[in-house]
């Protein structure tokens, strides 16, 4: 056996585990800070606070006698309040919790009002959404928003001579299409007969001039989706696709027609990177993608978007703007998964769309692969998709401990111990056959 053959492929699944690893546990630290500190502030001692499952490997104890530690098994980490029986809150500790008095008892979980306990279960769930929404609104803010005014900035390198614009020119018309702001520009592709060149009446120095420039959505690559035929084939963000089985693009809306088109057959593709050419050939695949307006479409695509000919101006939003259009884009996430786990229940869409830990982790891999900011920026994402699986009323889950809680509300006492164990076992086999479902979606889709 070869076995130096096989190092680059070691290579790469601990590089994957490595991503997978670190996207979970800052995921997992920040859902389970959100139970511990509101469970402070509302009085509920914890006994762990642990990133991990298993052996432990680091431990300290801070001076309110809570145990930090991080355990052998990264998959998951839980926070374990006094009075607990267990790690997942399921019950209580009757032996413990008969030698406390009332004040000992309502430093617990299970003796602490029921505002409290809801308050913190509830916590995890919101602070992956807080994380979020930061961490969103940051990449706002650091890499600012672009302006609407169509100024060129640097421009992409493409295999197209003769390009006579400059950055700091001020679009005003493209073949003749006038052009007053930067949506102007990227909405005349659609009434534009496609070219490597166009005419551009532009704004340089005071002075109005015409100059050569590019077609304003060449077929550029904007970036390349994780698992995806594109990325299997090796292509990049800034790639140009010159031809596709031999047919010339000039558009990228020319690469979308000619995918679609191909109902999965294999397609030969010639890419100019760099200055130079190459071949690849790959596969479209049958993709479900969400609408702006709601709903879904099923395509086939090889996983690319277009990128921006031009770079553009960019403002720098305030906090509040910031905040805004990050909760907006969160609530996207959470829209959009929720209408998928519905169209998926319903047949609308395939059932391959749900993914599993090796899903995650290839995604997680593709993304740091990257770049830094590509990383956290899905870390964000998954963290939306955690806190609201979270939310599902399944025992074991938060969701299950709010549907007990409501019931305590209504009813005025907890469900049984009997009762919750019987539904935390049904919780638990709910949780086990989706994993099994959304791994063998992995294996097979």
């Amino acid at each position: 056996m070869d076995f130096l053959g096989l190092l680059p492929s070691f290579g790469n699944f601990f590089f994957t585990l490595a991503a997978f690893v670190v996207a979970l546990s800052i995921i997992v630290a920040v859902h389970e800070y959100g139970h511990y500190i509101v469970g402070r502030w509302s009085g509920i001692h914890a006994d762990v606070f642990s990133i991990g499952f298993g052996p432990v490997l680091l431990k300290r104890v801070d001076r309110r006698g809570t145990q930090w530690q991080v355990a052998a098994i990264p998959l998951g980490g839980y926070v374990k309040f006094a009075g607990d029986a267990d790690a997942a809150s399921a019950g209580a500790d009757a032996e413990a919790m008969a030698e406390m008095d009332a004040q000992a008892q309502r430093r617990t979980m299970h003796g602490a009002p029921l505002w409290a306990r809801s308050a913190t279960v509830a916590a995890g769930p919101v602070f992956n959404f807080i994380f979020a929404i930061i961490v969103f609104a940051g990449f706002m803010m650091v890499q600012g928003v672009a302006t609407d005014d169509p100024v060129i900035g640097d421009i992409a390198p493409l295999p197209t001579e003769g390009i006579e614009v400059r950055p700091g020119d001020r679009i005003l018309a493209v073949d003749g299409v006038p052009v007053e702001s930067l949506a102007d520009f990227y909405a005349a592709h659609a009434t534009i007969d496609p070219a490597p060149l166009l005419t551009y009446r532009v704004l340089r120095g005071g002075e109005v001039i015409e100059a050569a420039g590019p077609f304003p959505q060449p077929p550029l690559v904007g970036s390349v989706s994780p698992q995806s035929a594109a990325r299997a084939a090796g292509l990049r963000a800034g790639d140009v696709i010159v031809s596709v089985d031999g047919e010339p693009m000039v558009a990228f809306a020319d690469l979308r027609s000619v995918t679609d088109a191909s109902a999965g057959a294999p397609m030969a593709l010639e890419v100019w990177r760099d200055g130079g050419r190459f071949a690849v050939t790959l596969e479209p695949r049958r993709t479900d993608l969400p609408l702006p307006e709601g709903g879904f479409e099923t395509r086939w695509l090889i996983g690319l978007t277009s990128g921006t000919v031009f770079d553009h101006a960019t403002r720098t939003p305030g906090l509040w703007e910031a905040t805004s259009m990050a909760s907006a884009q969160t609530w996207m996430v959470i829209r959009t998964s929720l209408e998928g786990l519905y169209y998926m229940v319903t047949g609308v869409i395939s059932t391959c769309n749900i993914a599993g830990p090796i899903g995650i982790a290839e995604t997680s891999a593709a993304m740091a692969s990257d770049g830094v900011s590509d990383f956290i920026w899905f870390i964000a994402v998954l963290s939306v998709a955690v806190g609201l699986l979270n939310l599902f009323p399944i025992p074991i889950l938060d969701g299950g401990h709010l549907v007990f809680h409501a019931w305590e509300a209504v009813t005025g006492k907890p469900p049984s111990d009997g009762a919750l164990r019987v539904l935390m076992t049904i919780g638990l086999a709910l949780l086990i056959t989706l994993m099994v479902f959304a791994l063998t979606n992995d294996l097979f889709c």
